[in-house]
């Protein structure tokens, strides 16, 4: 089995490596430090399986297995991070990650990985008794899960108001503040990057040219 480790601390992922490679059915192909190391290490090495972090700088894991998935529809991405905050988790599911483990977990991480590759969704103990709530309260609507019951065809959120989600009305109302997108994803909880998308994406949708016209479009219509 081909394995990527892609971790922001480089302690952790020298050490994973080893951990891994400890099994004779493992290979550490490659390691590396931000999500945008992540995407362009999967395209290079197209792992059996990506085990990543969430958050990292540059660009964040979900971010990054945005990018991987829609390239690479069938792959196996488990996601292994320190943090169980419900967003995470929910987003990991709706991206259609194959699992989500905390890093205290560690015991568990080869036997994930083996699921994994096998096609199994793998979960810790945390973050599965947490799933049915989380799914029940999830504003995300989606089509019907596929065999595993887990990922999902699945991907935006509910839509209220000209074809824009309840994250990008946050997104526009902050940029008619007059905020940068710095401001923009401490006031949100997003990374810089994740705002950029939104940004563009709602510039899209609206066929405007730029923040300016965003806020005014906003201040009109809102």
């Amino acid at each position: 089995m081909r394995v990527l480790v892609v971790d922001d601390d480089i302690f952790v992922t020298m050490s994973l490596k080893t951990i891994l490679e400890s099994d004779s059915d493992i290979q550490v192909v490659a390691i590396g430090n931000n999500g945008e190391e992540a995407v362009k290490l999967y395209n290079e090495h197209k792992p059996d399986v990506l085990l990543m972090d969430i958050r990292m700088d540059i660009m964040t894991g979900l971010e990054a297995a945005e990018k991987i998935f829609a390239d690479y529809k069938d792959a196996n991405i488990l996601f292994l991070t320190t943090f169980s905050d419900d967003e995470y988790i929910i987003k990991a599911l709706h991206l259609g990650a194959r699992g989500y483990l905390l890093k205290q977990d560690f015991e568990s991480i080869i036997p994930a990985l083996k699921a994994a590759y096998s096609g199994q969704s793998v979960f810790g103990g945390q973050v599965i008794s947490k799933i049915p709530n989380l799914m029940a309260k999830s504003d995300n609507t989606c089509d019907s899960p596929k065999g595993d019951g887990v990922r999902s065809a699945c991907g935006g959120e509910e839509v209220l108001r000209d074809d824009l989600t309840k994250k990008e009305l946050e997104v526009m109302e902050q940029v008619a503040q007059g905020l940068n997108n710095k401001e923009i994803a401490a006031n949100l909880y997003l990374s810089e990057g994740t705002v950029r998308n939104y940004i563009s994406t709602i510039l899209e949708k609206l066929g405007l040219r730029d923040r300016t016209q965003l806020a005014i479009y906003y201040l009109k219509r809102f």
